[in-house]
């Protein structure tokens, strides 16, 4: 599908949506029929909110507590790095002095 009625589709969506809010604000007067559609919207946004938020928390905590797994495993692997240049630097030292 191109890209332009792709966007023609989105701006009717939104047409509906604020269309949806003015008649909830207004009422419709051809049929007499108003639903609060305003207030339907704040009830599901202050439901989500918390649900939202303990997700949110969930992710950060998981998200941070893998990222201290990472480093912890990062720095014992650098510390054996260390440990075998050392022993490789020692090594190479004993055999020049054996040389001399």
């Amino acid at each position: 599908m191109h890209a332009a009625v792709k966007i023609l589709i989105g701006l009717f969506i939104i047409a509906v949506g604020f269309g949806l809010f003015v008649d909830s604000v207004y009422g419709n007067k051809w049929t007499g029929i108003s639903i609060s559609w305003w207030h339907n919207f704040v009830v599901v946004v202050t439901g989500v909110i918390p649900a939202l938020l303990i997700l949110a928390g969930l992710f950060v905590v998981w998200l941070e507590a893998d990222e201290l797994k990472a480093s912890k495993e990062f720095s014992l692997e650098e510390e054996k790095v260390e440990e075998d240049v050392k022993k490789a630097v020692t090594s190479r030292k004993r055999k020049t002095a054996k040389k001399k």
